[in-house]
């Protein structure tokens, strides 16, 4: 009797634990990195957190996720500033359907502003990777997401933390925000996007997109998350607590 006991709680533990890591894994871990600088003015912050909580709820960004294997991404929003200022603002959470991604969106608007300081996208970039390491769920892919409308100016050199997050595995995309009707960023000599190719993106398919308008914008941000999750390599390496 001891002997079958024991037969039967081995059994409900391999049973039960099967659904446990199918909940476990997501086709994409997600840092959305976005600019709560002092350089990002209160438009632009609305503009930011609108932009982001449409984005997340759309058609187009749902469909994406259900195209995937899994048909779940996990999501965390961060903002940064000075490079001791980085804020998450809704912590990691798995999105698979409507309610989900609702429930994300509402809190990601209903929150305060926290960062403060400059542009330290470098230091940014060191907490995403560190997100990463710690996220809740195995990741067939993970990528960080910046957004911002200047380039780097404090914290360690942007290169090294780039290139340090890509040989862990992860790809980093951007988005350039422009004010409208500006084509080059004075203090870079070169348009931003420019600027965010050369040094803040970098893994495979790693890409920039520019917003420079309202509408542009909400666009922008669409067209990013989707490629950034249906774009799943043909067999992605999981990923799991920074493995």
């Amino acid at each position: 009797m001891t002997r079958f006991v024991a037969f039967l709680l081995v059994l409900a533990a391999l049973v039960s634990g099967r659904p446990a890591a199918a909940q476990d894994m997501v086709d994409v871990a997600l840092v959305l990195l976005a600019d709560g600088s002092g350089s990002i003015d209160p438009e632009e912050f609305q503009l930011q957190r609108e932009g982001y909580a449409e984005a997340l709820t759309s058609p187009e960004v749902l469909s994406a996720i259900r195209s995937n294997p899994s048909q779940r991404i996990g999501v965390v929003f961060v903002e940064w500033g000075a490079p001791s200022s980085q804020e998450i603002i809704v912590d990691w959470t798995v999105i698979d359907g409507e309610a989900s991604a609702a429930d994300f969106a509402a809190k990601l608007r209903g929150a305060p502003k926290k960062t403060f300081g400059y542009n330290s996208i470098s230091n940014a970039l060191d907490f995403g990777v560190r997100l990463l390491g710690s996220a809740p769920f195995t990741a067939g892919r993970q990528v960080i997401d910046v957004s911002g409308d200047g380039p780097n100016i404090g914290g360690r050199d942007i290169l090294q933390a780039r290139d340090e997050a890509v040989a862990k595995g992860i790809t980093i995309n951007a988005l350039a925000i422009r004010q409208p009707g500006s084509v080059v960023a004075p203090s870079l000599g070169m348009p931003l996007e420019e600027y965010y190719r050369q040094n803040v993106i970098g893994g495979p398919g790693a890409f920039v997109e520019t917003a420079d308008g309202r509408g542009r914008f909400a666009q922008a941000i669409r067209n990013k998350l989707v490629l950034e999750i249906a774009a799943l390599e043909t067999a992605p390496r999981p990923h799991n607590n920074g493995g």
